[in-house]
């Protein structure tokens, strides 16, 4: 009986051991392959990067998954995968000459590197071992410096795992440590020490101040023909004539008092400070309404985000509407039965509303946009069905009339999108300058340098490059490469490396808390701060968890983007993987950054997260950056004096992390 009972455990456990190592193949088209890029542009199952048949050399494969410029596959599997395999090469519809590399790299080691391929070579074949390895790269690596079409194609790519597990996207389950400790009970204030505003426009600036409710606001010295409620901050009018006013704020409550002096330009400028709020498109992307626009600005209020001076709810692509009403401009759709109403309920919170529009016949999420070939403006359906051939500016143009309705329906912020030439930019610039209204003017994306000094001339704000996803990549192309913009941005005119990828975001794949890690995201926020860039929250706000609450809420923080100099830091060294970025403040102080990007770009491995990386032991030679005295440290994240240093100063950066500081002369 025992050894009858001891040869069926045998049995089971052999059995056991072979349904555990049996094996399926899984095609790399049929995962939600969106969520596994960290690349820039959009990756397409089944296509290459176009949308059309994938094809290397003449030869058309039904399965694989297209790519374009540098892209970065991440996978987790943890063991479970048993092998890989693919063809590669650039697709026939790619780039004729840039040379293309592909790699497969498991757990920090090189399984696969193809030889140099261009168009026109024959696929290479790829078959790497799996088994054991818990992290998984593909990478295709190529110098393409923006240059478009740079597709290439993973060929009837598949993964053989094992029993029935799939590979996952790489975890990210870091500790989300919060540095900023929370505002006291005594008021702070916390919005912009200057604000601009053109003669004769209305006027609309709110003291944001932290602090126990209720709070009493009043101002010394306000210009004439302003006025400010005394119960909610809220200051409104208008002045007539171009001048300059010294006012002072006060806000009180029971705990105490505060006091900060605001600079009011009454001129030909607007945006003396970069905006900060919310844009909607990462949040609910073509699914925005009115609804959801209200809920946002609520919840900015209910947040406490409006106390930290957030001030903008912009509505992205999607609202609009056929052409009508008094000016024959762009109308909302269906989705926002209330425009005018939903607009004045969010001036009434203190905040500021923006939309999105484009020169183009259809916008690119389909939408009327600010063109057409008929001379009214219609957009019929078999335009809206094939809306990707309509993306260019058409015959009549409908600036004025778009900027008229605008100005009358109250709007502060106009977004407008498309592959930017200068003259369609410039007739939008009259058009909100005629229009009797300060409308902050933000072009995008992927605003060619060569004409940044057109951008300054004629727009408030600027996007630098592509649009921004929630990897450490695009935020490394998004904002570290941004030296060479820096002269040109300042007050009224600023580098935009589009919206923040933090909390719950849609970029690329259905919404996902971000894929960049903890320390990621503290760089994120610093280096967007010391850029003086716009902040513009791309997530619900009413979804915000602590951690993500408290890095939009560090007021030296937002301080440092918020200075009046508006002068955006600069990279002055790179140091044993450290990026040194340094800005001067309007007090006669400096912001700094301190940045471990590693090798980040200069292998094939830097480019993935594997989960070993460790903090780096950095010494600071502050007279290497030409700050020759003694200084007072001050450590702005955790708002903790650090005391006075001359010469040398010690700091551990996490992988990817920041040391943020404010240097004081003593």
């Amino acid at each position: 009986m025992k050894i009858q009972l001891n040869l069926t455990i045998i049995c089971f456990l052999l059995l056991s051991t072979l349904s555990a190592q049996e094996t399926r193949p899984i095609w790399l088209d049929d995962l939600p392959i969106k969520s596994f890029s960290e690349g820039i542009p959009a990756v397409l199952g089944k296509t290459n990067a176009a949308g059309d048949p994938l094809r290397i050399a003449g030869t058309t494969y039904p399965h694989g998954v297209g790519v374009n410029s540098t892209s970065i596959l991440a996978f987790y599997l943890n063991s479970h995968a048993q092998s890989f395999s693919a063809l590669v090469g650039v697709d026939d519809e790619g780039n004729k000459t840039l040379p293309h590399k592909f790699y497969v790299i498991g757990d920090r080691k090189i399984l696969f590197e193809s030889r140099e391929m261009k168009w026109g070579d024959p696929a290479q074949k790829v078959e790497v071992d799996l088994q054991g390895i818990k992290r998984l790269g593909l990478l295709v690596k190529i110098n393409d410096e923006g240059i478009n079409r740079t597709y290439s194609n993973w060929a009837d790519a598949k993964f053989v795992m094992l029993g029935n597990h799939l590979p996952e996207n790489m975890p990210n389950t870091d500790e989300k440590y919060i540095l900023t400790p929370a505002p006291g009970k005594a008021p702070r204030i916390n919005s912009p020490k200057v604000f601009g505003a053109r003669p004769g426009n209305p006027f609309l600036y709110t003291i944001a101040a932290t602090g126990q409710a209720p709070i009493n606001y009043s101002a010394k010295n306000l210009p004439q023909g302003l006025r400010l409620d005394p119960k909610t901050g809220i200051i409104t009018g208008s002045v007539a004539q171009k001048s300059t006013h010294q006012s002072i704020l006060r806000a009180k409550n029971k705990f105490g008092k505060a006091t900060q002096r605001l600079t009011i330009k009454i001129g030909d400028t607007i945006a003396l400070t970069p905006p900060i709020g919310w844009n909607g498109w990462n949040s609910w992307a073509r699914n925005i309404d009115q609804e959801k626009v209200i809920a946002s600005a609520d919840a900015m209020v209910k947040m406490g985000l409006r106390q930290h001076g957030w001030t903008y709810i912009n509505i992205d692509d999607a609202w609009q509407g056929q052409r009508g009403g008094p000016f024959n401009a762009i109308q909302p759709n269906e989705k926002f039965p209330d425009f005018k109403g939903m607009v004045d309920y969010i001036h009434s919170l203190g905040l500021k509303v923006g939309i999105y529009s484009t020169p183009m016949i259809t916008s690119y999420a389909g939408y009327t946009g600010g063109s057409s070939n008929f001379e009214k403006g219609e957009l019929p359906d078999s335009i809206i069905q094939n809306k990707r051939a309509y993306r260019y500016v058409g015959k009549y143009r409908f600036e004025r009339n778009d900027a008229r309705q605008m100005a009358a329906w109250g709007i502060d912020y106009l977004k407008y999108d498309w592959r930017i030439e200068v003259e369609s930019a410039e007739r939008m610039s009259a058009a909100l300058q005629q229009s009797g209204r300060d409308i902050f003017y933000s072009i995008s994306n992927s605003a060619p340098f060569a004409k940044v000094k057109d951008w300054v001339r004629l727009t408030n704000s600027w996007r630098t490059g592509p649009d921004i996803r929630d990897s450490w990549h695009s935020l490394y192309v998004s904002a570290f490469t941004l030296d060479k913009w820096a002269p040109y941005g300042g007050p009224g005119h600023w580098n935009d490396p589009d919206m923040m990828i933090l909390g719950n975001v849609t970029t690329g794949s259905p919404v996902h808390p971000t894929r960049l890690t903890p320390d990621e995201q503290y760089s994120h926020v610093s280096l967007f701060s010391l850029l003086s860039a716009p902040l513009l929250i791309g997530c619900p706000i009413e979804q915000l968890d602590a951690f993500t609450l408290n890095l939009l809420t560090n007021d030296e923080v937002i301080a440092i983007d918020q200075d009046p100099l508006g002068k955006p830091a600069r990279l002055i060294a790179t140091e044993n993987g450290v990026q040194i970025w340094l800005k001067s403040l309007a007090d006669g102080s400096y912001a700094l950054g301190l940045f471990n990007v590693g090798d980040f770009g200069q292998t094939p491995q830097s480019y993935f997260r594997w989960d070993d990386e460790q903090p780096l032991n950095f010494t600071l030679d502050l007279t290497k950056l030409g700050l020759n005295e003694k200084y007072q440290l001050r450590d702005v994240w955790r708002q903790k004096d650090l005391g006075g240093f001359s010469g040398k100063f010690q700091a551990a950066i996490p992988h990817h992390g920041v040391v943020m500081l404010k240097i004081i002369a003593n």
